[in-house]
């Protein structure tokens, strides 16, 4: 059974049920409902997810391997990994694009995500940027519409969760500020742990509206 992005709350939905967690951390942006509306963190099965694009945690090989990597190729069928043969991998940061085939997806973005290393620590972030970045270039230039992340690095390759989730969520911001093709960003995990990350996180980043008591606001750009 898949699962429509209409049956995924959006941020502004979330901070409407009075669930947002708190925080004593000041937002990075001043609050956008209409990017707020963009946006949602789902605890689920990327492969069940109906988009239009999602996005592989993938090997610089690109022919699959263990976690959400090898389900997505599983749940894709034996075409995704023929034309995964015939990209010729990818280095780390970079990002390819296949058809979908039997996911609910039209596409997937394949992105090598870098293995963290503390002695690497600026050139694994820029790294892992590049992976949301060029993931998010490729959703607008094959059309837009809804994206689906994987929480690219932190698995196997260990980057360590609350890095990676700024990372992400970042990059996205400036993104949408910038595009109005790519309609939904889903940040898709399996942990509760991890979706609590996200959601203490994504406040910082996508601001709820602000309360009465503090309507003067003390955010900034």
């Amino acid at each position: 059974m898949t699962t429509s992005p209409k049956d995924i709350p959006t941020l502004s939905e979330w901070y409407a049920s009075n669930e947002t967690p708190q925080t004593e951390d000041e937002p990075k942006y001043n609050h956008d409902e209409g990017l707020n509306r963009r946006v949602s963190i789902w605890r689920g099965d990327i492969t069940k997810l109906q988009a239009d694009l999602i996005v592989n945690a993938a090997n610089s090989s690109l022919l699959g391997g263990g976690g959400v990597d090898g389900a997505i190729h599983r749940a894709a069928g034996p075409e995704l990994l023929e034309e995964c043969e015939g990209l010729g991998g990818a280095e780390t940061g970079e990002t390819k694009v296949t058809k979908g085939y039997e996911l609910p997806s039209k596409y997937v973005a394949h992105t090598v995500g870098p293995i963290y290393s503390s002695r690497a620590v600026d050139k694994c972030a820029q790294q892992l940027k590049s992976c949301y970045q060029t993931s998010l270039d490729l959703c607008q230039s094959h059309g837009g519409g809804v994206i689906g992340f994987s929480s690219i690095s932190t698995g196997v390759y260990g980057y360590p969760i609350k890095d990676a989730t700024e990372i992400a969520i970042e990059t996205t911001r400036k993104f949408l500020e910038k595009d109005q093709s790519v309609t939904r960003v889903i940040y898709v995990v399996f942990s509760k742990k991890d979706e609590e990350v996200y959601k203490s996180i994504l406040p910082q980043f996508f601001p709820p509206p602000p309360s009465s008591e503090s309507s003067n606001g003390n955010k900034h750009e």
